[in-house]
């Protein structure tokens, strides 16, 4: 597997052989301190270009990077199905090269780095030929630090959680597991993950990154309160998954609980209260029930 050393020397020196290049910068998480390093950390890569054409149409030029093992071209993708997207302005490659090694590299004219260059904290200049890189303040995750929630933002998530939560159970209770696992995962899932963010966000006065999808909850979760995250994984079962939506229920719980305690916002007991009491009977519901209640 190349060296980072050698990576940068190869993207570098490809940029300063090409007259096209005129600047390169790199963002994502190799130019944030505070990011784990390890051998997936792939190279997220801007080349500054006079043009992007002649790029595009020699589909061969990229393989001056290495031996690829795949590669992807959203933007390709995207006007494949439809979508809108100005190939003149800016061009995405995402390489995976037989050695281990990623690069996710984009070219871009000048005037469209000009529009969005300093709109990423996490972001570092490489090469500038010509002095068209403005000057920005050196790189830090504070874009993407944890952000401290509105009482409204608050009360909107404990409020989507707790009444989600009954499409969850209908769906394991008429045997629909594709919609009860989805309903679970898309929507439960991501108010339970807000809710982990904001407490690790409480706990460190909003200045640090749960990281992209909550990848940092086991860094700043209290191994209790993280073995409890873990369970709220279930298999098929549907035995399985009524476990994962108490657990899933009582982690939420405690968490929002120290939420609203350290920001002074009032949780909505009395709907954790019915719902839980709601969930409870359902999942005891026969599978030939004709009513949810007798009366």
């Amino acid at each position: 597997m190349r060296t980072e050393k050698e990576m940068f020397n190869l993207i570098l020196n490809i940029a300063r052989e090409d007259e096209r290049i005129r600047a390169v910068y790199m963002n994502g998480s190799r130019t944030n301190s505070h990011a784990p390093k390890d051998i997936f950390q792939d190279y997220d890569i801007v080349y500054v270009v006079t043009e992007t054409a002649s790029f595009i149409q020699d589909e061969a030029w990229v393989h001056v990077f290495g031996h690829l093992l795949m590669m992807q071209e959203p933007d390709k993708n995207n006007r494949s199905v439809g979508a809108e997207m100005d190939f003149d302005r800016s061009y995405g490659y995402l390489m995976l090269f037989t050695d281990g090694n990623r690069i996710d590299l984009h070219i871009e004219t000048l005037d469209s780095m000009l529009e969005q260059y300093s709109s990423d904290s996490l972001t570092i200049p490489l090469l500038d030929k010509d002095g068209c890189l403005p000057p920005i303040p050196d790189a830090t995750d504070t874009d993407y630090h944890v952000k401290k929630p509105s009482e409204a933002l608050f009360m909107s998530c404990c409020n989507n959680f707790w009444w989600c939560l009954q499409n969850v159970a209908k769906g394991i209770w008429r045997d629909e597991l594709p919609y009860a696992k989805q309903m679970f995962e898309q929507v439960i899932r991501a108010t339970l993950d807000e809710m982990v963010s904001w407490w690790i966000g409480s706990k460190h006065d909003f200045g640090v990154s749960a990281g992209k999808m909550g990848k940092y909850f086991k860094i700043y979760l209290p191994e209790e309160y993280w073995n409890m995250y873990k369970k709220t994984y279930a298999e098929a079962s549907y035995e399985k998954m009524w476990s994962s939506v108490w657990v899933t229920c009582d982690l939420f719980r405690v968490l929002a609980h120290e939420v609203a305690d350290h920001l002074g916002y009032i949780y909505p007991v009395q709907d954790d209260v019915n719902m839980s009491s709601y969930l409870k009977h359902v999942s005891q519901l026969p599978a030939d029930a004709r009513k949810i209640y007798e009366s």
